[in-house]
């Protein structure tokens, strides 16, 4: 049972690698821009590390502000797994409902940025 909720919450992930092909096979999106989600997402996950490992110690911890910072641009997917794999930050109702939003205005930044429409005005 805990198995089938923990793949249950990284659902995400995989959804968003559809999207991700999608746009990639349909607007051409740059493979710049599939990097970029990883190195923030790599980035993002060591910052939870990091946080949990200095929060154990009783040290200075980072801003909850950083790390949603972190999921906004990009690094969702690493804050997940984070918060996933590392039990961090994953029972606190308010951090949670903010990192969802984050995660809904970066997949729509996302598919609105990728449209062709918003890249031919961009260019301009």
């Amino acid at each position: 049972m805990a198995t089938a909720r923990f793949s249950a919450q990284l659902t995400p992930i995989p959804v968003f690698l559809c999207v991700y092909a999608l746009a990639w096979l349909k607007w051409s999106v740059p493979g710049l821009v599939g990097m970029a989600y990883l190195a923030l997402s790599v980035l993002t996950f060591a910052a939870y590390a990091f946080d949990k490992a200095a929060a154990r110690a009783g040290r200075r911890r980072i801003s909850e502000r950083a790390l949603h910072l972190l999921s906004l641009a990009g690094g969702w997917p690493g804050a997940l797994l984070g918060q996933q794999w590392l039990r961090h930050k994953s029972v606190k109702a308010d951090f949670r409902a903010v990192f969802w939003l984050t995660v809904l205005l970066n997949i729509a930044g996302f598919v609105l940025l990728c449209t062709p429409a918003v890249r031919t005005l961009a260019a301009l």
